[in-house]
C-alpha cells in the first residue's frame, strides 16, 4: 500500500516540477516583449516591421509552456 501512496507522490511532484516550464514561458513572453518595446521606443519608424517578429517569437515561448502544460497532465492522468 505504501509503494502505491509514494508513486502518487512521485507523480504529482513530477508533474508541479514541469509547470516550471510556464514560469519559464512567462518570462520568456515578457523577454520578447520588453525588447520589441525598448527598440519601439528608440526607433518608432521601424516598430511596424517589427511587429510580426514580435508574435512569432512570442508563439515559440507560449509554445513551450504550453508543452510544459502537457507533460504535467500527461503525468498526472495518463502515467
Amino acid at each position: 500500500m505504501e509503494l502505491i501512496a509514494a508513486a502518487a507522490l512521485g507523480k504529482y511532484i513530477g508533474a508541479g516540477l514541469a509547470c516550471i516550464g510556464l514560469g519559464g514561458a512567462a518570462m520568456g513572453v515578457g523577454n520578447v516583449a520588453g525588447n520589441f518595446l525598448a527598440g519601439a521606443l528608440r526607433n518608432p519608424s521601424a516598430a511596424a516591421g517589427q511587429t510580426a517578429t514580435l508574435f512569432i517569437g512570442i508563439a515559440f515561448a507560449e509554445a513551450l509552456g504550453i508543452f510544459a502544460f502537457l507533460v504535467a497532465l500527461l503525468l498526472m492522468f495518463a502515467v
